[in-house]
C-alpha cells in the first residue's frame, strides 16, 4: 500500500471514530450500526490493496474526519470530544507498544483469522464475532500497560454485550492505529506536520459532499 499523507489521514480517522463509538457504546449502550460495522470489517480486512479499501472508501469514516479535524484544528472542545481523543491517544500508543511484540502479534493474527471464518458464517457485527474479537482484545492489548480506562455509565457498562462492542471497537482502533504507522504515520507529526494533516483530512471530507 502507499504511504501518502491521505493514506495516514484515513487511518488517523479509523482510529478517531473508533474512540467516537467507544464513547458512545459506554454512555449510551448504542452506536450507529453502520459505522460500528466499518470498524469490525475493517479488522477482518487483512490482505488490502489500499488504506480505502480497508474501511470501504472514505465515506464510512466521515464521522472520524470530523474529529479529526476538530483536534487538528486546535479547538479544546467539550468533554466528549476530550474524551474521544484521550482514547484515540491511547489507542495510538498501545498500537505502537504492540507492534513490538511479536507473540501478541502472532496471537492477534491468528484471532482475527478464526474470526473472519465466523464472520463468513454469520455476519461481521454477529454476537459471536464480537464475543470473539472482545476476547481477543483482552488476550492480546489488555495485557499492556497502561490499560484504556473506558467512562461511562454504570448500567451499560456492566453489560455484557456492551462490553463486547467495547472492547471489539478499541480493537478495530488498534487496527487503525498500526495502519497508520504502517503508511508512514508517526505520533510527533500531529505536532510537526499537524497543519498539513488538517488539509488533507479536509479534503477528504469534502469528497464526501460534507462541507468544511
Amino acid at each position: 500500500m502507499s504511504q501518502s499523507l491521505s493514506d495516514r489521514c484515513l487511518a488517523l480517522a479509523g482510529v478517531f471514530q473508533s474512540a467516537l463509538l467507544v464513547r458512545e457504546y459506554a454512555h449510551n449502550g448504542r452506536a450507529d450500526s453502520a459505522e460500528r460495522e466499518t470498524l469490525i470489517r475493517s479488522l477482518l480486512i487483512t490482505d488490502p490493496a489500499s488504506t480505502a479499501e480497508v474501511y470501504g472508501g472514505v465515506e464510512p469514516l466521515r464521522r472520524g474526519l470530523e474529529g479529526l479535524i476538530q483536534r487538528l484544528g486546535g479547538g479544546r472542545g467539550a468533554a466528549p470530544e476530550m474524551e474521544t481523543t484521550r482514547y484515540a491517544i491511547a489507542l495510538l500508543h498501545l498500537a505502537h507498544k504492540l507492534q513490538r511484540r511479536r507473540d501478541l502479534m502472532d496471537i492477534l493474527a491468528e484471532g482475527i483469522t478464526q474470526a473472519k471464518h465466523q464472520a463468513e458464517y454469520f455476519s461481521p457485527a454477529h454476537e459471536n464475532v464480537i464475543a470473539a474479537l472482545a476476547d481477543l482484545y483482552q488476550q492480546t492489548v489488555s495485557t499492556l500497560t497502561p490499560r484504556i480506562m473506558v467512562q461511562g455509565e454504570a448500567a451499560v457498562l456492566g453489560n455484557p454485550d456492551n462490553q463486547n462492542w467495547i472492547r471489539a471497537l478499541l480493537l478495530a482502533g488498534i487496527r487503525s492505529a498500526v495502519l497508520w504507522e504502517q503508511s508512514g504515520g508517526r505520533r510527533w507529526q500531529l505536532l510537526v506536520r499537524r497543519k498539513a494533516l488538517l488539509q488533507a483530512a479536509r479534503s477528504l471530507l469534502e469528497t464526501t459532499g460534507t462541507a468544511v
